[in-house]
């Protein structure tokens, strides 16, 4: 009976999309193994290649306009997984790779078209609209999405405050948006909460383009937010694992628009059918572009490393770089960016070290 190999990767940020990621590897397996059966299930944490992973092909997806990270206009991408369930990625409405590095500005930036592109989703007959959290250029707590929905912010004085998470230290109040009846389901790929020393201001204000004074700003200006959010009844918000995903848009929306926060990569891997492929397996191809110990922890590959454990499977992982993981079957590009062709050749490599088959 041949055997059976389970391609089950990540995007690899910047180059490739958790689909093409997986033809690569069931292509390397193919060369190695020509006998082998591929089952190709392409995946995502909610960050990139979100829609690569859960929507069939042929699928309707839309582009939309809305306001992008700086207020210019954007098209944001709305796709369908059925006629009432709507699903996006935030980053395509207030994406870091929207922005070239000089202009990168997280005390400006805003998710205001995470709001409309919800909004827009409940216009078409939207019931329930999943939202992928992940690569956002932003640090403003949810706050510009919730203007997307038609909420203001002001200070004591009973001024409207501008977007960006550089402004939220002096908000005072805020006042409802509009009121809608979708679902909303919000996938964090990270664990982080809004505030505190691991929050999202000191972890992603750096990566976002905040220098140290900026970072105190933001973490102010989200404190200053978790204080309100306690005020109107939400006092778990502050610290809720996963808040602080996109900046703080996982906690925000939440607050704003009643969503349900899960974990991205759990979501998906249920959404596709994942388990069920295992159970067949006799071994898993899974990877990222850079694979390290946070990938453990609530990352779409590291999720499948831990269930193939726990199913006991054998599993392999191919990235372009692997670093300070012990005990793991892992083949890495030595740092480089991989192309398809680097990715197969890496697939053919584990498939030839997991089934004892001589070396190329």
């Amino acid at each position: 009976m041949s055997p059976l190999i389970l391609a089950a990767p990540a995007a690899f940020k910047g180059t490739l999309g958790p689909r093409q990621v997986a033809e690569a590897l069931a292509a390397g397996v193919r060369e190695a193994l020509p006998e082998a059966s591929v089952l190709q299930c392409p995946l995502s944490d909610g960050g990139d290649g979100l829609l690569d992973a859960v929507l069939p092909r042929g699928s309707l997806r839309e582009r939309l306009k809305v306001t992008g990270p700086l207020g210019e206009p954007v098209s944001g991408e709305l796709g369908w997984l059925d006629a009432e369930t709507a699903i996006f990625e935030s980053a395509t409405a207030c994406g870091i790779a929207l922005l070239k590095p000089e202009e990168l500005d997280p005390l400006h930036a805003s998710t205001r078209g995470v709001g409309e592109l919800i909004w827009e989703a409940v216009e078409r007959g939207a019931k329930t609209v999943v939202v992928g959290l992940g690569g956002s250029a932003t640090v403003d707590g949810g706050t510009g999405a919730a203007r997307g929905l038609g909420w203001t912010f002001r200070d004591a004085e009973g001024a409207v405050l501008p977007d960006g998470g550089g402004t939220l230290a002096p908000v005072a109040e805020l006042s409802a948006g509009w009121a809608f009846e979708a679902r909303v389901i919000a996938l964090a790929d990270v664990r982080t909460p809004l505030v505190g020393a691991d929050g999202a201001a000191p972890v992603f204000g750096p990566q976002k383009g905040a220098g140290p004074e900026g970072v105190k700003l933001l973490t102010r200006g989200l404190e200053r937010l978790g204080e309100l959010m306690a005020r109107h009844g939400r006092p778990d918000l502050a610290t809720l694992p996963g808040g602080g995903a996109a900046g703080g848009l996982g906690a925000g929306l939440v607050f704003f628009a009643k969503a349900e926060l899960v974990p991205g990569s759990e979501w998906v891997l249920s959404r596709v059918g994942f388990d069920a492929a295992l159970a067949k397996a006799d071994l898993v191809i899974t990877g990222e572009g850079s694979f390290d110990r946070t990938s453990l922890v609530g990352k779409a590959s590291g999720e499948v490393v831990r269930r193939a454990h726990a199913a006991k499977k054998r599993v392999a992982v191919v990235a372009g770089k692997v670093e300070g993981l012990i005990g793991l079957h892992a083949l890495d590009g030595e740092g480089r960016m991989l192309d398809a062709a680097g990715i197969a050749a890496l697939a053919g490599r584990a498939v030839r070290q997991a089934f004892g088959l001589p070396a190329a």
